[in-house]
């Protein structure tokens, strides 16, 4: 059974991504005792599926590195992995948590040598590449996973396969009994930072996502342009693996739109114009760019990036809300259909690829939950009285960047640090 020590002082923070890793440290780092849970077998979050970050256009394993030095070196922290909060109640200070404990079915003995991987056969969809690819029944959720350790798919067990993964490890890592557990936490303080899920394509039938294989999304095309993604940082097209140098960007796919998401998740604009630099880097001058927006909102410090990414000849703006995109059976290229409004000029452009930028949505449904929570219409938590203890970091509050996430993870780590002093001075 797995031990874990809580109190009315201590702090649990739900998801472990850069919004959730941000907050725990912050108040692991000012002396409070930390539980951080993440649902997946590893921390990371969306950010370690991103290739760059915008506008530095920066890999994110450096900051990925630095968060996971300090959480391995600070023992104000406890990190479970596989870990969902089931139920809520009590008060400010006084939270009663039911946690549920998926097994891993690999104990801490792993060196994540990868034997286990290497004899099994089975395979499955893999979540982290957003299903481009398949992994083994037997994984590393990706290459910087914290624990890095080894997970075995609960499909496999009672196979043949669990049995080969057991045989192969000379550690004593595999345990094919550990069971689900159930535990009950005391908590002072709550801060939910169960971040976003990107819209669902498959949803907009008019851009063909669900049919048509050169079609995809900007999160799968960040996964294809990390050099440990699914086609090793080549942008290919899914249909024959030939490079997609004529790409085309719609924006607002799905967003402001009464039939889909109603809000603007405002990184969108700024997540495809770094996209439209993958272009010129894979493929120079041979790679161009078409963007097809409602109004680019890039605001702030992104606006120079705005202008630079303007400047570029290889990349084209065009004012258009996109009818639909139908398909050349000839070569499988994506034709996008509609009126550009500077002029209404009609038109039918045939592209090698075709990106959605899809919105973000919060991960969790709190209503469904029961969790006693106040959310808006968009499903994102209100910095609200009524919520007493329990805060939202990051993207659980709103669509944010990443910039913008850490800030407001920061803000929410402060909070639930007040609530657990002044539940120290009443007991004090």
């Amino acid at each position: 059974m797995t031990e874990v020590v809580a109190t009315n002082q201590t702090i649990l923070v739900v998801g472990g991504g850069i919004s959730g890793m941000t907050a725990a440290l912050e108040a692991a780092e000012c002396g409070k005792q930390v539980i951080l849970l993440e649902k997946n077998p590893s921390l990371g979050g969306r950010v370690s599926q991103l290739y760059k970050y915008f506008p530095k256009l920066c890999m994110p394993t450096c900051g990925m590195e630095i968060n996971l030095r300090r959480i391995k070196a600070n023992p104000n922290v406890r990190v479970l992995t596989l870990a969902e909060v089931t139920q809520v109640s009590g008060t400010t200070g006084n939270y009663q948590v039911k946690v549920k404990l998926s097994p891993r079915y690999v104990n801490s003995n792993c060196t994540a040598c990868g034997a286990c991987a290497d004899a099994v056969t089975a395979e499955f969809p893999n979540e982290y590449n957003y299903g481009l690819n398949n992994r083994k029944g037997a994984y590393l959720p990706f290459f910087m996973a914290y624990p890095q350790r080894y997970v075995l798919d609960p499909k496999i067990i009672g196979t043949a396969d669990a049995d080969k993964a057991q045989a192969a490890c000379h550690c004593g890592a595999i345990d094919l009994d550990m069971q689900t557990e159930e535990m009950d936490l005391q908590i002072g303080s709550i801060i939910w930072a169960t971040g976003w899920q990107p819209f669902d394509a498959d949803k907009i039938q008019p851009y063909g996502h669900d049919r048509f294989a050169n079609v995809i999304t900007s999160v799968e095309m960040e996964r294809m342009m990390d050099p440990m993604g699914p086609t090793g940082g080549r942008l290919v097209r899914p249909s024959d693996g030939q490079e997609a140098k004529n790409v085309a960007f719609i924006q607002c796919a799905g967003s402001r739109d009464r039939n889909y998401l109603k809000h603007c998740s405002r990184i969108c604009c700024m997540a495809t114009l770094k996209q439209t630099t993958y272009l010129r880097e894979q493929f120079g001058d041979a790679g161009r760019a078409t963007v097809y927006y409602i109004d680019i909102r890039a605001i702030d410090r992104f606006e120079n990036f705005y202008q630079k990414v303007m400047k570029d000849d290889n990349i084209k703006f065009i004012k258009s809300k996109v009818a639909n995109v139908i398909e050349n059976k000839e070569n499988n290229n994506p034709i996008l259909r509609g009126v550009n409004t500077e002029g209404y000029h009609r038109y039918a452009d045939e592209y090698d690829l075709v990106v959605l930028a899809v919105g973000m949505q919060p991960s969790v449904d709190f209503k469904s939950l029961g969790i006693d929570i106040v959310v808006n219409d968009n499903g994102f938590i209100e910095q609200n009285p009524h919520n007493g203890g329990m805060f939202a970091a990051g993207c659980a509050s709103d669509a944010l960047d990443v910039n913008r996430a850490v800030q407001n993870a920061t803000a929410s780590s402060l909070r639930a640090i007040q609530v657990i002093n002044q539940v120290a001075g009443a007991e004090g």
